[in-house]
């Protein structure tokens, strides 16, 4: 089984959720803890590629997301570098693809 990158925020009932859901399966995917980390322009482009676009990996619900209503995939990431609470959480990477882990079991997708 290929690795799988869980971005996860420990103090989200729905990252803690999937990150439960993959250990269940066997699965100990490299955790990273992105509010700790902060993210690069890099990483954040190939995971907005693999969701479908950077819109699908903003929180509507963060207070600073309706001001980005409408914002270029660039704006979007570049927001969301200057404050990494814009992110969805949970994201999963492997090499068969990326999840938005909303609902949780979203993650099991990549598997």
């Amino acid at each position: 089984m290929a690795e799988i990158v869980l971005y996860h925020n420990p103090r989200c009932s729905t990252s803690r959720q999937a990150l439960e859901l993959l250990r269940e399966r066997g699965v100990e995917p490299r955790v990273v803890e992105y509010l700790k980390t902060g993210w690069d322009r890099a990483t954040l482009e190939r995971l907005a590629r693999g969701a479908g676009g950077a819109t699908a990996l903003l929180r509507a619900k963060e207070p600073g997301a309706a001001d980005l209503k409408g914002a270029t995939d660039a704006a979007l990431i570049a927001a969301m570098m200057a404050d990494p609470i814009l992110v969805e959480r949970p994201v999963a990477e492997s090499d068969r693809g990326v999840r938005v882990g909303r609902p949780p079991e979203r993650v099991l997708e990549i598997l």
